[in-house]
């Protein structure tokens, strides 16, 4: 990692996260300054998880991890008890300080809200104690979850495309690309459910997937994603992120 470089940790819930918000965010990187092109982002930021030569930090693994590094600590915010992932991400960060490997820049917590809209005050109430302009905390959280922010960026590229769209319009009763937030079913393969949506429209391509963020305007996808959060997750990383390369907000 180069001098000019930054370490930046992702939490997330696996795989598909770290495609996903990573990439949303070089966008956006990309953007803040001529110099910051994309085919040299690599010389400028790495995306990690707790060592290095990991991609990301799963959620599901920091309960063991923290175990094992015998890291205790309460479950109280201010007084009052956390609300969800509030602890998971307390242990997180306590786990980052203890066991990551330094530099660590900024660490961004993503999360699906599953239906849950008190997950995003959790993760406030865990970001507030560690506060720290110099070493930004970023949250991300999927409303109802990343296929959410994928949906935002899909427009038909052909007829099939165009096809398959409208008549899962007419099946929900609303276009799922404009009204992502109302795919709230929990149940894999539910008629509501937004892995169904954009597996019938991606046909569970991963490159297909990808032209949604890479390729759409981020007009649309902040203007699509003000429901969903991806509109929040872009303006933090215009705001908190950004400035680690240009000393200012986007």
């Amino acid at each position: 990692m180069s001098e000019a470089s930054h370490s930046i940790v992702i939490i997330c819930e696996g795989p598909a996260d770290h495609r996903t918000a990573p990439a949303i965010a070089d966008r956006v990187l990309s953007s803040s300054a001529e110099w910051l092109v994309p085919e040299m982002l690599h010389a400028f930021r790495e995306w990690r998880g707790l060592k290095r030569h990991e991609p990301f930090l799963a959620w599901k693994q920091v309960h063991t991890l923290a175990r094992a590094a015998n890291i205790r600590i309460n479950g109280f915010f201010n007084g009052e008890p956390g609300a969800p992932d509030a602890y998971a991400a307390r242990q997180a960060l306590a786990l980052l300080k203890v066991a990551g490997e330094d530099p660590i820049d900024a660490v961004i917590l993503l999360r699906d809200s599953d239906n849950d809209e008190e997950r995003k005050r959790g993760l406030e109430q865990a970001r507030a104690e560690v506060s720290n302009p110099s070493s930004p905390l970023l949250i991300g959280v999927a409303h109802t979850k990343r296929e959410c922010w994928v949906l935002a960026g899909f427009n038909p590229l052909d007829e099939r495309e165009r096809a398959q769209l409208d008549a899962l319009k007419q099946e929900l009763g609303f276009d799922p690309c404009l009204c992502a937030e109302e795919l709230t079913a929990q149940q894999d393969g539910a008629k509501r459910d937004a892995k169904r949506v954009l597996s019938v429209l991606t046909g569970n391509s991963i490159d297909r997937e990808a032209t949604c963020w890479k390729e759409c305007a981020f007009q649309q996808l902040e203007a699509r994603g003000q429901n969903t959060g991806l509109a929040a997750f872009i303006q933090e990383i215009r705001t908190k992120l950004v400035p680690l390369w240009t000393g200012r907000t986007l």
